[in-house]
């Protein structure tokens, strides 16, 4: 139980020391309220003075206060003195501690066993900026920041329903990260709703510092992902009004979206604003580019090392040619150039940007021109990289499972040919197919199938069409009725 406050500001005083004990940014204001002693209490850094000075001080010490005990005190200010918008009666510890962290004032009267909290919150936030890792070329180019009230604003802007509903809760038994749950109450389940309410309670984590920490406690894991995420609000609103939950976690620019299907992963807000012909184009475009970057260097390896016969004889000659200057066979090249390319990625990705382009020279001399040069590896080979990694960045969102599928799919291919990359691509289907996320499949409509539902699938109708019926995610075909989201 919540330890309540008492109507001793001494003891108040005493508990809340000890609490932030050796905090450099506890701010802790002393003054006289009427014939009662009062203290303000705040957080150096997350408030704004300048308004606690105008909106608090200033009018609590120019008031003129009746004498009178510490409860009355308090009335009197919440009646006469002070009206601030975001205003509240605070009874526990523990309730004080997550105001100041929130970057409230609290202000504490002897006498009185309550506090009066207000919202004066006054961190530097970044600035709305268009997604780096989300690009689109139509739609609004704002996307979510680290505080999650202006996450929730930009929620609030696109969706002026009432039904559309935020409920707060608390992950990390040491950071105390604020959560808000988002949610339309007309077209989500409120089974669902619940289900996720209560995997966030049991959340186990210590810390929350990035909102892929909930993964585990969401969804068991597996292949691909089935749990979604987005830097985009209008992304989060299409999802919402699709009956879908998303979790703002406070301090992360991207939100968690649940449940996630696996043709989500090749949809994209670019598909609702472009024609539907393009946009069905750009969608098997991108179902095609995945299967190139998981299975095209497994097969190609297959094949020259198991059944040359399928080549025709020119392609045959060419890579033959290209290959017989190496040290390695075509296996070990394309082991050697899948590390190579993953860590050229990484350093890319993580040096600093003054290093980027001296890194993407190295990589390029290095492995584009001198490892064909000195006769280490084929071109044949570079090309197969090449067009590999170019295809698995057309689906960003599954790009970590096509890397690791693809490292699977080599070795199988070096080691059991066509026959091994076609039982290895039946045990992926069936693997995916099995998979569910709150009692729905993650391949779902496909399968179990649903025409009504395909729609929106390999190919997008008009909207005439996608507008005349809503699709929540509860009615997707293969949702478990029985005991359902567990």
């Amino acid at each position: 139980m919540p330890e309540p406050l008492v109507p001793s500001l001494k003891g108040n005083m005493d508990h809340l020391n000890n609490d932030f004990k050796d905090c450099a940014d506890f701010i802790c204001r002393k003054f006289t309220l009427g014939s009662c002693r009062a203290v303000l209490l705040a957080i150096d850094g997350l408030i704004g003075k300048q308004h606690v000075s105008i909106s608090i001080l200033n009018p609590l010490l120019s008031e003129e206060i009746p004498p009178c005990s510490g409860e009355e005190t308090v009335d009197w200010v919440n009646q006469h003195v002070l009206g601030a918008v975001d205003q509240l009666e605070i009874r526990t510890f523990d309730d004080v501690i997550d105001k100041l962290m929130a970057g409230f004032a609290v202000v504490l009267v002897d006498g009185s066993a309550r506090a009066i909290g207000f919202g004066v919150q006054g961190f530097n936030i970044r600035s709305l900026s268009e997604p780096e890792n989300e690009t689109m070329q139509h739609g609004a180019k704002d996307g979510f920041v680290e505080s999650s009230q202006i996450n929730m604003m930009l929620i609030r802007r696109r969706m002026h329903t009432t039904d559309m509903k935020f409920v707060r809760c608390t992950v990390g038994t040491e950071s105390r990260t604020p959560v808000l749950i988002a949610y339309l109450q007309s077209a989500a389940d409120p089974v669902l709703v619940e289900k996720v309410k209560q995997d966030l309670e049991k959340c186990s984590l210590k810390n929350l510092f990035a909102s892929e920490y909930l993964t585990p406690f969401l969804a068991r894991n597996g292949v691909f992902n089935k749990v979604g995420y987005t830097e985009r609000p209008d992304a989060a609103c299409g999802k919402i009004s699709e009956g879908r939950i998303v979790i703002l976690v406070d301090g992360c620019a991207s939100v968690v979206i649940v449940p996630q299907l696996f043709i989500e992963n090749f949809q994209t807000p670019d598909d609702y604003a472009n024609r539907p012909l393009y946009a069905s184009f750009n969608r098997l475009s991108k179902m095609t580019a995945f299967l190139i970057s998981v299975f095209l260097p497994g097969i190609y390896v297959a094949i020259s090392g198991f059944h040359p016969e399928l080549l025709p004889e020119t392609l045959l000659t060419k890579i033959a040619s290209s290959g017989s200057g190496t040290p390695f066979s075509i296996f070990v090249e394309s082991i050697l150039s899948f590390f190579l390319y993953e860590l050229m990625r990484e350093a890319g990705l993580r040096a600093p940007k003054s290093l980027s382009h001296a890194v993407s020279i190295v990589g390029a001399l290095v492995i584009g021109d001198m490892a064909v040069s000195s006769g280490l590896m084929s071109e044949t080979t570079l090309i197969i990289t090449a067009i590999t990694a170019i295809a698995g960045y057309v689906v960003p969102k599954i790009y970590q499972a096509a890397t690791l599928l693809r490292l699977v799919f080599i070795l199988i291919g070096g080691t059991l040919g066509l026959w091994g990359i076609t039982l290895g691509g039946l045990i992926m289907l069936f693997n995916v197919c099995s998979e569910i996320t709150y009692g729905i499949p993650i391949t779902s409509p496909v399968a179990p199938f649903s025409l009504r539902r395909m729609r929106d699938v390999f190919l997008r109708v008009s909207w005439r069409r996608l507008s005349k019926q809503s699709a929540p995610v509860q009615s997707m075909p293969g949702v478990m009725e029985e005991g359902r989201y567990d």
